[in-house]
């Protein structure tokens, strides 16, 4: 799962009935050996791309393109029926070819057993006003 797509929840942390039991070993390690591997190996790609446009078209494109994606990356909608797709953010990064497993299995979100959200709640947790997810989990 891309970082740059994931939406980190504010509030509080030690909530072990929203977010789990806190374990300090997930702190250290990561959760499969091949993770750290796929990190690493995807930004040495990240990092030949760069260097490629550099020395190809010149410092100032892939300083334009990093500024792009940091403006596309922060484009939401507001908590509602309608998730943020970032879609122009798909298109810069080239993960729009992506095959994914939401694409041939069932995305949890589509499922029936999702409670909707609440906007205003949403916005509330955004601006820092209520703590709490964001988005409500499963019934």
């Amino acid at each position: 799962m891309d970082s740059a797509k994931v939406i980190s929840l504010e509030g509080r942390r030690d909530d072990p009935l929203r977010y789990g039991i806190h374990g300090v070993k997930s702190d250290i390690i990561e959760p499969h050996p091949l993770e750290s591997a796929y990190r690493s190996a995807k930004l040495k790609q990240e990092d030949m791309k760069k260097k490629i446009l550099c020395n190809t078209y010149g410092a100032a494109f892939p300083m334009k393109m990093e500024l792009d994606r940091q403006i596309l990356s922060k484009f939401q909608r507001p908590p509602g029926a309608i998730p943020s797709s970032f879609l122009g953010l798909e298109v810069v990064d080239g993960t729009l070819e992506g095959f994914g497993f939401e694409d041939y299995l069932n995305d949890p979100k589509d499922s029936e057993s999702i409670r909707t959200t609440d906007m205003h709640h949403g916005m509330e947790v955004r601006l820092g006003l209520s703590k709490g997810p964001p988005c409500p989990s499963f019934m």
